[in-house]
């Protein structure tokens, strides 16, 4: 015991506290809430059967590319840049005028005799318009509808599944977190390999049966909320 430099009770500690904060610098940062990755269950519907897998024992492989072959992404699990430049302008204008106008008046000159009584003791009456009435109805209405919004960005995706025909299925998230505001991007499609550049990315808009989806929760989306009370105020409010 005199000869060592550190009794062991002092190592044994020292060790625990690095081992401790290692495994505190592997967990991460804690987001805002539970998180869950996406996971999309498409059906692709019906496709052709087409293609054939290499034979065994050949010199090319499915899984490798061949040394005079493209980087792109052509099998499941490479990975693909898509280019997100979605941008939609929408307007829309109605208009609507109806009027209608009806007249009608009857004029009763003898009833049983009431007439020349009632013409004697009211000589302003005049029996030839004793009934008449009028109606009439306009509407009008008018309306307008515009939405305009706009998303860029790049986010690198898996090839999730190969379809029968060659197109493939890309599926992916990207999760930011600022201070205390979490961001998700989330892109999903089929896509044709002809399409993909020679840089191994993709426009968003080549990609088809496309879902992208931009979402944020945390601090700032909750100041843009309403609170619950004022809810469930425009919830029973019948205006």
């Amino acid at each position: 015991m005199r000869g060592e430099a550190f009794p062991r009770t002092t190592r044994r500690a020292t060790i625990a506290v690095v081992a401790t904060l290692a495994f505190c610098a592997a967990c991460g940062p804690a987001h805002v809430a539970p998180f869950t990755p996406r996971e999309r269950a498409y059906k692709p519907g019906a496709y052709a059967q087409t293609g054939a897998k290499s034979a065994a024992g050949s010199l090319f492989s499915d899984v490798l590319g061949g040394y005079l072959e493209d980087t792109r992404a052509v099998r499941v699990g490479d990975s693909v840049v898509i280019r997100i430049d979605e941008s939609a302008d929408a307007q829309g204008n109605a208009s609507t005028a109806l009027k209608r106008d009806n007249t009608a008046s009857t004029g009763v000159e003898n009833l049983l005799g009431l007439m020349p009584a009632l013409k004697e003791a009211h000589p302003n009456i005049d029996p030839a318009k004793l009934l008449a009435f009028a109606s009439s109805s306009a509407f009008s209405g008018e309306g307008a509808t515009s939405r305009k919004g706009q998303l860029t960005g790049s986010i690198a995706v898996r090839v999730a599944r190969m379809m029968p025909n060659g197109d493939l299925f890309l599926e992916g998230t990207k999760v930011i977190l600022i201070n205390h505001e979490e961001y998700h991007l989330y892109v999903s499609g089929l896509v044709r390999p002809a399409d993909i550049q020679q840089d191994n990315s993709i426009a968003s808009s080549l990609i088809a049966d496309a879902q992208i989806e931009f979402t944020g929760r945390g601090d700032v989306a909750d100041q843009t909320r309403k609170g619950w009370l004022s809810r469930l105020i425009d919830t029973v409010n019948p205006l």
